[in-house]
């Protein structure tokens, strides 16, 4: 009796072992996709800081509102297939203020092909922005990136 129930368990343990290894695993990029390859070469990812407001003055500056129409009019059109917005605290000194400002902040981070033209692209929304907003500077940090969808 003892025999046939390890037989039974040890016929439940193969068993089992034969279903996962035949089971397809689905890659880990995604495929087929030109906009978002599975390995890219030659990105980079770009950071860009906006300045909204004064921290302690909410209900001054740029509202949220004001923010995703400019999204929307400005970066989307240019870098359709993705792009990332977090909310953000920073600090500004400005050109002969005596004392940095601390500043409601969006960043806006997009990870694209390293070309002359989307590099205009980025420069474009800086320039927007500042005459929107009458902002003296949009920080821009860019750095190579490995991409992988």
């Amino acid at each position: 009796m003892g025999y046939m129930r390890g037989a039974s368990a040890l016929l439940w343990i193969v068993l089992l072992c034969g279903c996962a290894a035949g089971t397809p695993v689905a890659p880990s990029t995604l495929q087929g996709d030109v906009a978002h390859p599975a390995q890219a070469q030659g990105w980079v990812e770009t950071k860009l800081y906006f300045g909204l407001g004064l921290a302690d003055a909410a209900s001054t500056g740029v509202s949220e509102q004001g923010w995703r129409a400019f999204l929307d009019a400005e970066v989307t059109p240019r870098f359709p297939d993705g792009l990332s917005v977090l909310d953000v605290y920073g600090q500004w000194q400005g050109k002969g203020q005596p004392a940095p400002e601390r500043l409601r902040s969006k960043l806006l981070v997009i990870d694209y092909p390293d070309t002359p033209a989307n590099r205009a692209k980025v420069e474009a929304i800086r320039a927007a922005w500042k005459q929107r907003s009458g902002d003296q500077s949009v920080l821009r940090v860019t750095q190579p990136a490995e991409v992988s969808f």
